[in-house]
């Protein structure tokens, strides 16, 4: 088999900017969906075209936060970009505020029959599922996997879209090999299980793929977490591939540059509830193209 360096998920042409969906959910207070994707893919040299899932005051990891379901107006809402041809080379979900909402996602597939599936299932964490996730979003979450041609869960996520009991993050080599088995056989294309940890100072993100073996990739641990890096992290990733670069270089950078962003995070006031703070680490994006 080949190594996740050979694989390259979109060939940019010189002066072309690509245009992807970014499916997730606007948040208010506290940097996470659509507050990270659009300035991160913007920075990369992607046209973001926000569908806004959920309306939320702030994130949920805030005691108290107001949220409205913006799914009844979402089948208008693309109605429109049909009348006036919009057309996309990719489509990112993420953060989705009820079941019926994959159902607009297979719309956009259908509808985009050559634009790139990149999907992060933004379920929970920690073993647990976040507050506004029922059970028939998250079995109908399972759809997404079968086609995705790139799949960025954490440890968590992963475990509840192939009903593998949770492990923790400390995970051994074989559990992680099974949990990114499980997701290949359901049908990802590529996969970047995030966030092992193994109680040795590093933290390893592991790629899968159809075409080639488990590899891993390691990374000193910093000694804290932040609401938001997995957003920072596929967002990221995402604005890599899209760059052209290869599947492998795409990983890597976005590790680096949410590890960067986390470091520039705690200069900032209150920085555990409100987020990673990524604006002053988008110079990293601006030169992605520049550095095929």
């Amino acid at each position: 088999m080949t190594s996740a360096s050979k694989i390259v998920l979109y060939k940019r042409h010189d002066e072309y900017i690509p245009r992807i969906a970014a499916v997730h959910d606007l948040c208010g207070y506290g940097k996470c969906s659509l507050g990270v994707a659009i300035p991160v893919l913007s920075a990369g040299g992607c046209d973001v075209c926000s569908v806004p899932t959920s309306l939320f005051s702030a994130h949920t990891g805030y005691k108290v936060f107001y949220v409205h379901d913006t799914t009844s107006m979402l089948e208008e809402y693309l109605d429109a970009w049909q009348q006036e041809d919009v057309d996309l080379d990719g489509i990112y979900s993420g953060f989705l505020g009820s079941a019926e909402q994959v159902a607009t996602i297979k719309r956009l597939y259908a509808e985009y029959p050559n634009a790139l599936h990149l999907v992060d299932p933004v379920m929970g964490d920690g073993g647990k599922v976040y507050p506004t996730y029922t059970p028939e979003l998250c079995d109908a979450m399972r759809e997404l996997v079968d086609g995705a041609d790139l799949l960025t869960p954490n440890m968590t996520e992963a475990c509840i879209l192939t009903d593998i009991a949770y492990p923790g993050t400390n995970a051994s080599d074989k559990k992680v090999t099974e949990i990114c088995s499980a997701l290949l056989d359901m049908g990802a294309k590529n996969v970047v299980l995030k966030g092992v940890m193994r109680d040795d100072g590093y933290i390893r993100d592991y790629l899968a793929g159809q075409d080639f073996e488990l590899e891993e990739i390691c990374s000193p641990l910093l000694p804290f977490m932040l609401h938001g890096t997995g957003d920072l992290y596929a967002s990221c990733c995402i604005a890599a591939l899209m760059s052209g670069h290869d599947f492998r270089t795409a990983a890597e950078f976005a590790g680096s540059t949410v590890r960067k962003a986390m470091q520039v995070t705690t200069k900032q006031p209150h920085y555990l509830d409100r987020g990673v703070s990524f604006e002053l680490v988008l110079s990293e994006l601006t030169s992605l193209v520049d550095k095929r």
